[in-house]
């Protein structure tokens, strides 16, 4: 296994090497383990994932900081890729206070980490949310692993389409700082190629709020340069359990048994 500071070193360094970068987002140990037996080379947490997985609504402060940090360790701990965590607003509205959680989630094995520019309620003041963000890279650059610090800016997703402010707010993020932009909501290629036209560091795209005809490939020609998919791999498990479940019900019928991955199969991951 890898050591944390390798896993820090290496997930930095592939952010200045060619090519997207892919992560897709786990929800536990096992949704873990698969997506490293098919190549992946790092992971990122999923808040609506594990949310769904506790049966919780997200988004409506419901999961706990310390539950937070055990998803991230559980997932961390599972395989030897680096591993971002989606750690809301970090559980506070003060800056400095908001920046402990990339702390408390260093400490559990993640070596790079998101902090939003939402309250939970509203959007942060722009000042107020630059503030946020400076807290983040001074406590990112003072742990003892290389850490990456995501900045992102919500308004896009949080019924603010406001792309000008949007930019505006990445704009003063990466000058505070931040190693990875992040603005949940870019849906087409223009508004992605005007981002990252319009920014130096690296920018994430989250495809469960993006056109999903688009192509990774289309998507790094236009400046993107990492893709997550949020929840989105944690809906699609449970649209299947849901179609089976309900062919039960309805139908009295089991043909959806011949869509199931076989057990031996997935011994053979968990094995390793």
């Amino acid at each position: 296994m890898r050591t944390q500071a390798e896993k820090g070193r290496l997930f930095k360094e592939r952010h200045a090497q060619p090519g997207i970068l892919i992560l897709p987002n786990p929800w536990d140990a096992g949704t873990a383990k698969l997506l490293h037996s098919l190549g992946f080379e790092a992971l990122a947490t999923t808040s609506l994932g594990m949310s769904n997985a506790l049966g919780r609504p997200d988004g409506e402060n419901v999961v706990s900081r310390a539950e937070l940090l055990e998803n991230c360790r559980v997932i961390a701990e599972a395989t030897d890729l680096p591993v971002n965590a989606d750690l809301e607003n970090g559980y506070a509205d003060d800056p400095r206070e908001a920046a402990t959680i990339l702390r408390d989630a260093a400490a559990v094995g993640i070596v790079g980490g998101s902090i939003e520019d939402w309250s939970g309620e509203r959007i942060y003041d722009f000042g107020h949310a630059v503030e946020r963000v400076a807290a983040g890279v001074e406590m990112a650059r003072s742990l003892p692993v290389p850490f990456t610090f995501v900045a992102r800016a919500e308004n896009l997703i949080r019924g603010r389409n406001d792309l000008d402010d949007t930019i505006r707010r990445l704009q003063a993020f990466e000058k505070a700082g931040a190693d990875v932009l992040y603005a949940p909501g870019l849906r087409d290629l223009a508004a992605m190629k005007l981002v990252a036209s319009s920014v130096g560091k690296p920018i994430n795209v989250v495809m469960s709020a993006a056109d999903p005809a688009l192509s990774a490939v289309e998507m790094e020609a236009v400046g993107v340069k990492r893709l997550s998919v949020g929840g989105a791999l944690s809906r699609l498990a449970l649209a299947a359990f849901m179609k089976g479940a309900r062919e039960m019900k309805d139908k009295g019928g089991f043909t959806w048994v011949r869509d199931t991955l076989p057990s031996k199969d997935l011994k053979a991951v968990f094995r390793q």
